[in-house]
């Protein structure tokens, strides 16, 4: 099992062994989504579902709180808005 100084952003996917990714119920069938997993030691992983061996992104617990909230929030929205 890895320990919590064993993750560096950008490290590969597949090196984060026994990660269960999770991807939003609103992904759609073309495989447009997020992946986020918990890693022990309290960091939070985050993957690109269409290239699962690419990089993970590692992140803290309040780094992914102020980001899932923002998106509750709306802050985000204007990046999902049709562009005319």
């Amino acid at each position: 099992m890895m320990l919590k100084t064993d993750y560096d952003n950008g490290m590969p996917a597949t090196k984060l062994h026994g990660a269960r990714w999770q991807k939003s119920q609103r992904s759609n069938s073309q495989g447009n989504c997020v992946e986020i997993a918990e890693l022990p030691g309290g960091r939070v992983a985050m993957r690109n579902s269409r290239h699962p061996e690419g990089p993970a992104l590692i992140y803290t617990r309040p780094e992914i709180e102020a980001l899932i909230l923002g998106a509750k929030d709306g802050d985000f929205d204007h990046l999902i808005a049709s562009h005319n």
